[in-house]
């Protein structure tokens, strides 16, 4: 059985989750689907935003590399592909996290994070 790839996400950061919450609401016609201290998922029809809070330090930059996420039904098939290609090492794949997933990431060249993720 092969990975069917769903959709993208991306992770924006933010200095501020409440402030930036509200301007989504406001000006953007997003709702708000979860938010903690640290993190906010945002949706519009299909279409969902994730804000994720940095510090805005040298090792936490607000500017730093960015991070998508990419939605998938099926992860194994494809977790086992990017094991085979060296992208991955075979113990990354996290299995019923508490926010009710599968997931498994990696960094590309420009530090950017790529996450696949698989709703459970």
């Amino acid at each position: 059985m092969n990975t069917d790839l769903l959709n993208i996400s991306p992770v924006l950061p933010s200095s501020h989750i409440d402030r930036d919450v509200t301007w989504y609401i406001d000006n953007v016609g997003f709702t708000l689907v979860h938010k903690d201290s640290m993190y906010a998922v945002l949706k519009r029809d299909k279409l969902y935003i994730h804000l994720q809070w940095h510090a805005n330090t040298d090792d936490d930059p607000l500017l730093g590399g960015s991070v998508i996420k990419i939605f998938v039904k099926n992860i194994q098939p494809l977790f086992d592909e990017f094991v085979k290609r060296g992208t991955v090492n075979k113990n990354k794949l996290r299995l019923k996290t508490d926010w009710g997933t599968n997931e498994f990431g990696f960094y590309d060249l420009n530090n950017n994070a790529i996450f696949f993720v698989e709703d459970i």
